[in-house]
């Protein structure tokens, strides 16, 4: 007698009309170019889509939703569940009265600040210093150069993990420091951002000292993942790493970066294991070195494959 045949997750799909790929490989779509396929990646076409989708998820099955995939670790041994990607219809921006732009959850932080900076409107420079995605803003309450989401944000357009559409003010978010309770299987769709009049020519100047501060100060070049660890009450992270001798500190392919230490980079034949291995030496060493315990920024997920190299110089 034949065993019955188990459905794949794909299979138990409601029908779609974006793409369905199973076993789509996340190392090319993240910034560290690490980490095993996501058991099934989506791309709806439209919101009409992404309900449908949310509402037919079979039951108990993970979902996660990736941007850029520039604060992103995913582990060698990849993700189980639906790995979603919004696409360009949910990439908009328009400009709306009042200094306020509407933008879609996919649509990139620098897009939003190009399009801030040539209608006038000020107090959205910060996001040129950002290498992310609006929706993926709200994980971390993300923010840089002195200003953060949760400064600008109005309102925003979420779809829940069972499909419920909701439109909420950013309380309901309760930001902190690179810290929010944005649940992990709500997507944003849209948000409100308010900014305010200003002059075209400063607001390019700011975004262009924000680009040159980077440049030089961030190996922006790399394939990194950003900041690697938050900044603790009272110090700073790259000033404790860099006290605890991990400057250059290396595990297989991956390297603190001489340039600025709380960066780590994939020098081309890191393993994720490596790039993670090496997070937590630099954890171990800090903590022994001043007694602070360091906390990962960039979100570290999946399962575990390959074993880690050996720390080297």
């Amino acid at each position: 007698m034949t065993a019955p045949v188990t459905p794949t997750l794909a299979e138990r799909l409601p029908p779609l009309k974006g793409r369905v790929s199973p076993g789509a490989p996340l190392s090319g779509v993240t910034w560290f170019q690490v980490g095993g396929p996501a058991e099934v990646m989506v791309r709806p076409r439209d919101l009409e889509d992404l309900v449908t989708l949310l509402r037919g998820r079979p039951e108990g099955v993970p979902l996660l939703t990736l941007g850029v995939g520039s604060n992103l670790l995913v582990r060698d041994g990849g993700l189980d569940g639906i790995v979603l990607r919004l696409g360009r219809g949910f990439a908009s921006i328009a400009v709306e009265a009042g200094a306020r732009l509407r933008v879609g959850g996919a649509a990139l932080d620098l897009n939003v600040s190009l399009v801030a900076r040539d209608a006038g409107i000020a107090g959205l420079e910060f996001l040129r210093g950002i290498p992310g995605t609006i929706g993926g803003a709200f994980r971390t309450n993300a923010g840089a150069y002195g200003a953060e989401l949760a400064d600008v944000l109005v309102e925003a357009t979420v779809v829940d993990g069972a499909g419920e559409i909701r439109v909420l003010k950013p309380d309901a978010f309760h930001f902190s420091y690179r810290h929010s309770d944005f649940p992990a299987d709500w997507i944003v769709t849209e948000a409100v951002l308010q900014g305010r009049a200003g002059d075209i020519a400063a607001i390019a100047a700011r975004m262009d000292e924000i680009a040159a501060a980077r440049e030089a100060a961030q190996p922006v070049r790399s394939r990194t993942g950003g900041s690697t660890f938050k900044n603790p009450q009272g110090h700073k992270a790259w000033e404790l790493i860099d006290a605890a001798g991990c400057r250059g500190l290396r595990r297989g392919g991956a390297l603190v970066s001489p340039l600025h230490c709380n960066f780590l980079i994939n020098e081309g034949e890191a393993s994720a294991a490596d790039i993670e291995g090496l997070g937590e030496e630099v954890r171990r060493r800090v903590f022994e070195t001043s007694g602070v315990t360091l906390e990962w920024e960039i979100m570290r997920l999946g399962r575990h494959g390959a074993q880690p190299a050996e720390v080297t110089r």
